[in-house]
């Protein structure tokens, strides 16, 4: 089987990106976490927390920064992994970034009560 000349993987060319653009990672980790509560985008936010990782120092590195085992991160940020919120607070300030809250914006509804993702 011979490999395709100037064919990269996708992840490559993701973790490519993510590491020489910050704002591209910033807002990329965003809609990630934004994605955490659907449980059919669940497996892709993490992984998507996973490239970054590998973008600003590789897995193992962050993993010792943040003081959690290679494997553990590997773990909770597989497409079935379920980090701790201390897990996902160590890895982003590892990153020089930080967990933070935002409100949702209101959607006029019928009930009046329901709210959209900002």
């Amino acid at each position: 089987m011979s490999k395709l000349v100037g064919v990269g993987s996708y992840h490559e060319w993701e973790v490519k990106e993510l590491r020489e653009d910050r704002a591209f990672a910033v807002a990329y980790l965003q809609a990630a976490m934004e994605s955490l509560d659907n449980p059919e985008e669940r497996g892709g936010a993490l992984l998507s927390k996973r490239a970054v990782a590998e973008a600003y120092g590789g897995l193992g590195a962050v993993a010792a920064q943040a003081g959690i085992s290679r494997e553990s991160l590997y773990r909770a940020l597989s497409p079935k992994g379920n980090p701790t919120l201390k897990t996902l607070v160590a890895v982003l300030k590892t990153l020089g970034l930080r967990l933070s809250v935002a409100e949702k914006q209101k959607v006029e509804s019928k009930q009046g009560n329901d709210y959209a993702a900002a």
